[in-house]
């Protein structure tokens, strides 16, 4: 998502990595970036073999239309010790608002702080 790619000096100044990963090949990725959205700077992962292992996991593959099989649009924050801190699906005509981001992320934060 070019929102994400504009942010990326925010996300890091919260310690944070981006990568996006969709249930789709290495070759959609790259055309999707030449033709729709423009070259991104973080990481795309292809969670294409075995289809959708990873957002299987997660729980966000599709079931249902438009499509069954792809993946739910969501966001998932994964704390250092590996620990789910934030999850939230979105509608798929819907972009996830950067600030509720920033806020789970902020919270965090506070969290890391506090435990020190």
């Amino acid at each position: 998502m070019p929102a994400y790619d504009k942010e990326l000096e925010s996300f890091a100044g919260l310690d944070a990595q981006v990568v996006g990963i969709a249930a789709d090949s290495v070759y959609s990725h790259i055309a999707w970036q030449q033709k729709e959205v423009g070259l991104l700077r973080y990481p795309l992962c292809s969670d294409f073999y075995p289809h959708a292992e990873t957002a299987q996991k997660y729980g966000v593959v599709r079931m249902g239309p438009p499509q069954p099989g792809i993946s739910e649009r969501a966001i998932v924050i994964v704390d250092k010790q590996g620990i789910v801190a934030f999850a939230k699906v979105y509608p798929l005509d819907q972009i996830p608002d950067i600030d509720e981001i920033f806020d789970a992320l902020r919270g965090l934060s506070k969290e890391a702080r506090a435990a020190v």
